[in-house]
């Protein structure tokens, strides 16, 4: 999943000839040599010629500014019986399939959309199967999409499907007892038969030697609370094991699937502060513990390998329609008289709410799909194709089963899903998966990164680079990290990061003016130089570069806060690290517990190099702690470290947070062998610990670090 890599599609005609359809590539990169065309692969995207569907090309092509997009590769929906066949306007399954092939294509994306009682909670995509139509789902839609998807004459192509868009999620959050609920969710709750659909999806499909099942999992804004992320979890291994599916049976699982969710928020973090009151507590965040698609998704990955899926499952961030540009897009944070005023001025999804899902006004086509963009991510993708509509905002008689939803209606106060707020959706919108020429065009103008006249992220012919970051500094130093400052650069259209760069080799990239390198050996003098970087991939000159010596190992810090510690697990030699951890306050002044990270030291043998991480109790609720591990060198029993920080709040003068309970496993499972550990201790009532380290805006504060 770590491999990166763009997706590419450069296209021979057609014989047939579609004239939409031009050749070439976007987002090329690099051209990264195909995987074989029967292998089965880690990450289908990496190294994949995508397909362009010519019906959704052609309607792009005609529109104005619709050239440079058009011909970007995207799903094909399967959303009711009929379109397997195709129709006079549509291309049928099987022409799709045949149509990639005479592009060169090696790989096929589709969405798989017709459950029983299909979208509970949202009228606008209801389906064309009753609530009870199990046998025909089988029958009618997956077995012919199976049948056809395992002809051995598209065995060359690697068929990523999406399975069944908003069904699960809609049986954590709208089954019952909240004030988003349906009676129609509560009885799909009540009959399974969302999740034996699923379970026989991914079965049957899974089964197919080049199919790669990706369930969709909604977005930060509906699942990213713990009271829903965990049951969520919960509900998607119950469907992966219904109906004789398996865990093997899902290659990953996508977010964003047609929603406006920003992929990122670079303008504040959810551990900010604003007087005393976190992000968290603002109206737009409501408590959630993200604010944007891509730390909602990597979090959600490490908990479902944690649940039992396989530990190289990828996730898909659906980026058609998330990129929020335009001048209405924030450059920083908004001013600190509230936190409310904080995030509201600086983020950049500037819906009214975050549960609002229909045809958004202000909406921009986001990131351009991509291999393997970050940790864990499988691509981006275009999930839901630019300029399909979600629903209709007026009644439409139609014979798609589509019904009229009020969030679709510009003139609707909202409901309890989307707190009783106005839906800022379009007007004049057509049914869902209709064309909407009004939102493809408004979603070209505010693209984010912009688009320019090929298609490739631009700012409308910005050759202009931004100056060079000034006074680089470092503001803190440890045996094994140098945190960074430096002024922020200036640009014609707006700087969008930093890269930075440990002689000469790039380390890292950060939105902000400040950055930690972490990983470093003591005693040893790094060479570290910033550049700037804007929307149209314009880069500064390099900074001027700063000499930084990192602080001698085993230095102890001497500040008035101490780390007690307690073994909770009597083996060492298990598949999990285990303890008990709590900060004392030894001094007179209260602490800041932002400012505060405890470092326990390991080593995790052979096995996985990736980690989950849990928190399993706390005295000042889980909610409230950050964990992670973090590579730390190569020193004796010590290279790696689990980190734990504190999203906000203060530990008084005198004061404990008192217990935490933590523990970390590899995500394979594989067994430790803790004997040799720096940090680690036999000790099973809490001791002061010197081997854990304690940390206060990046410098040791209390331990002895290795």
């Amino acid at each position: 999943m770590s491999t990166k890599g763009t997706i590419m599609h450069g296209l021979r005609r057609r014989l047939a000839a579609t004239s939409a359809l031009a050749m070439g590539a976007a987002l090329m990169v690099a051209i990264p040599t195909p995987a074989s065309a029967a292998a089965r692969v880690d990450n289908p995207y990496v190294g994949a010629t995508a397909y362009v569907n010519p019906d959704w090309s052609a309607k792009a092509n005609a529109e104005p500014g619709g050239a440079a997009i058009a011909d970007t590769p995207a799903f094909v929906w399967m959303d009711r019986i009929a379109a397997i066949e195709g129709s006079a306007s549509a291309m049928s399954l099987r022409e799709h399939l045949d149509t990639a092939l005479d592009q060169g294509a090696d790989l096929f994306q589709v969405v798989i959309y017709d459950l029983p009682g299909r979208d509970c909670a949202a009228l606008a995509s209801n389906g064309e199967l009753g609530p009870t139509e199990l046998d025909r789902y089988k029958n009618e839609y997956i077995d012919p999409i199976s049948e056809i998807l395992a002809d051995p004459a598209y065995a060359s192509l690697r068929i990523v499907t999406i399975i069944e868009p908003d069904s699960l999620p809609n049986i954590v959050t709208n089954a019952g007892g909240t004030a988003g609920s349906t009676d129609a969710c509560a009885t799909m709750k009540a009959n399974g038969n969302y999740e034996k659909g699923v379970g026989y999806a991914l079965h049957t499909l899974g089964a197919i030697p080049n199919v790669y099942n990706y369930i969709d999992a909604a977005h930060h804004g509906w699942l990213g609370w713990d009271s829903n992320m965990g049951p969520a979890a919960t509900e998607f291994k119950k469907a992966a094991t219904s109906e004789g599916a398996t865990v093997n049976d899902v290659a990953g699982f996508i977010v964003n699937t047609a929603n406006y969710s920003a992929l990122k928020e670079p303008n504040f973090k959810i551990t900010d502060s604003v007087n005393g009151t976190t992000v968290r507590q603002s109206k737009w965040v409501d408590w959630n513990y993200y604010t944007d698609e891509l730390t909602f998704a990597q979090a959600l990955r490490t908990l479902l390998v944690s649940q039992g899926f396989n530990s190289n499952i990828g996730m898909l961030i659906d980026t058609a329609r998330n990129g929020w540009g335009g001048s209405a897009r924030p450059t920083s944070a908004g001013p600190l008289t509230s936190v409310d005023a904080y995030v509201n001025g600086g983020r950049v999804d500037r819906r009214i709410h975050a549960g609002n899902w229909c045809n958004q006004s202000g909406a921009g086509i986001g990131e351009r799909p991509t291999a393997a963009p970050e940790a864990g991510i499988d691509a981006y993708v275009w999930a839901k194709p630019p300029g399909e509509s979600d629903g209709n905002s007026a009644p439409v008689e139609n014979d798609e089963g589509k019904g009229f939803d009020r969030m679709c209606d510009p003139t609707y106060e909202g409901n309890g899903r989307n707190g009783n707020s106005m839906t800022g959706a379009l007007a004049n919108s057509p049914l869902a998966g209709h064309w909407f020429s009004a939102q493809f065009q408004e979603l070209v103008k505010n693209a984010y990164p912009p688009i320019d006249g090929s298609g490739n992220p631009g700012g409308g012919g910005d050759t202009q680079a931004p100056t060079a970051p000034t006074g680089v500094t470092a503001t803190a130093k440890t045996s094994g990290s140098v945190s960074l400052s430096w002024t922020a650069s200036t640009d014609n259209t707006g700087v969008t990061g930093y890269d930075v760069f440990r002689n000469g080799v790039k380390v890292g990239s950060t939105t902000t003016t400040s950055y930690t390198d972490s990983g470093l050996s003591a005693s040893t003098a790094y060479t570290y130089t910033v550049k700037a970087k804007d929307a149209a991939g314009n880069v500064s000159a390099a900074s001027s570069a700063l000499s930084a010596t990192t602080s001698a190992g085993g230095g102890t810090g001497t500040g008035t806060l101490k780390v007690q510690y307690k073994n909770t697990d009597s083996s060492a030699t298990d598949n999990q690290i285990r303890m008990g951890l709590q900060l004392v306050n030894t001094g007179s002044t209260a602490v800041d517990l932002s400012t505060v990270k405890l470092r326990y030291w390991f080593t995790p043998e052979a096995g996985a190099s990736t980690f989950g991480t849990s928190c399993d109790w706390a005295v000042i609720g889980c909610g409230t702690l950050t964990h992670s591990v973090k590579t730390a060198g190569s020193a004796a029993g010590a290279s790696h470290y689990l980190e734990v920080g504190f999203g906000s709040g203060t530990l008084a003068a005198g004061a404990s947070t008192g217990e935490m309970q933590l523990r970390l496993n590899k995500s394979d499972w594989s067994n430790f062998n803790e004997a040799d550990d720096y940090s680690r201790s036999t000790v099973t009532s809490y001791a002061d610990a010197s081997k854990v380290g304690l940390y206060i805006t990046g410098a040791l504060a209390w331990g002895t670090a290795p």
